[in-house]
């Protein structure tokens, strides 16, 4: 059985004065695209079509203000406002971080009432969107309001998938959330994400140490001995191939993590450093864990090259794909788990 259901992604526009526009005409200049998919971009088509103008854009727009008039094939902009906007390349600007954020909250609200299947986020500034009204350090927590489940930082490459005890979190305060019922929250929202959303039937896990070299018995911190393992052992347990924990500096230099389906770092460096490194700019943050799919590229606003055309629209795509890969394999899944006799029919 194979699904075929066009998908309907949505995406939220990001920061105005970043290279986010550039990113998404760039990727559905690409007629193929829409073989893919059926976009909704939440903006307007005011502010779509200065950016076709700036970056000499093909694309041809589909203007919409009510969401059951998206059209398949077509480009849709969804207007989430009417007035005309300011976009200063480069810059920070508080407006236009409340146009990424109108842009944020009409794409999450279409996304739980169905309109759109999954949410592909374009790259936000974290300082600029802070407002009385909107508080929250970035996407995630804020999904993490908005949809069910409990949220995870999860970076995909290909094979590479590096979840996230903690994400943005300061250093200096690191330690003090780790909990044996945190890491055990964790553990089971990337085994179940990895079965869901990856199709993998028996998911193996390593998980880094907190200090380094996992403390070397407590010369360099306890936390490994006294939280870490402990709490490990008992997830491996109950069934779960959790292994670690392992020290990170040698982690993924000696290709270690080729070995495992996902790795969980305890903090936000220590994963994504050696994710980005080897993921070249390709790399997706997807929220694991939600009722709803949600994934961006990488990257940040760029505001050193916003506005000059010289964005790589990669990571991007890369974002696209996969939501819609694991669109395709949570559907399959729920199918197939609520009558098991139909994965006779699956084809492989």
């Amino acid at each position: 059985m194979e699904n075929t259901k066009a998908i309907i992604v949505g995406i939220s526009i990001g920061d105005l004065n970043g290279i986010g526009g550039e990113v998404v005409l760039k990727t559905f200049e690409d007629e193929r695209s829409l073989e893919l998919c059926t976009p909704v971009i939440f903006a307007s088509a005011k502010t779509m079509g200065f950016l076709k103008t700036h970056f000499n854009s093909t694309i041809h727009f589909n203007s919409i203000n009510n969401l059951d008039h998206i059209k398949e094939g077509k480009v849709n902009v969804y207007n989430c406002w009417r007035e005309p906007v300011s976009i200063n390349f480069g810059q920070e600007d508080v407006t236009i971080g409340t146009y990424a954020v109108k842009s944020l909250e009409c794409a999450t609200k279409a996304l739980k009432d169905n309109y759109i299947d999954v949410l592909v986020t374009a790259p936000i500034n974290k300082h600029n969107i802070q407002s009385d009204r909107f508080n929250f350090p970035g996407h995630t927590d804020y999904l993490a309001q908005q949809l069910k489940g409990e949220s995870l930082m999860f970076m995909v490459a290909n094979e590479l998938r590096v979840g996230l005890l903690t994400d943005h979190v300061p250093l200096k305060d690191i330690a003090q959330h780790i909990t044996p019922e945190l890491i055990k929250k964790k553990i089971a929202i990337v085994h179940d994400s990895l079965k869901k959303d990856f199709a993998i039937n028996k998911p193996k896990i390593a998980v880094l140490g907190i200090n380094p070299h996992t403390g070397d018995h407590g010369v360099i911190g306890n936390e490994d001995d006294t939280i870490m393992r402990p709490t490990l052992k008992q997830i491996k347990e109950s069934g779960t191939l959790v292994f670690g924990p392992y020290a990170a500096d040698s982690f993924f230099g000696n290709d270690n993590y080729k070995n495992f389906d996902a790795i969980i770092a305890v903090y936000h460096d220590q994963g994504l450093i050696p994710f980005k490194t080897l993921s070249f700019g390709q790399g997706v943050n997807f929220t694991g864990g939600l009722n709803r799919i949600r994934t961006s590229p990488d990257h940040g606003t760029a505001y050193e090259i916003a506005g000059k055309g010289l964005a790589d629209a990669g990571s991007f795509k890369e974002a696209l794909y996969t939501a819609i890969k694991i669109f395709r394999n949570r559907s399959d899944y729920e199918l197939f788990s609520s009558n098991p006799l139909k994965k006779i029919y699956k084809k492989t």
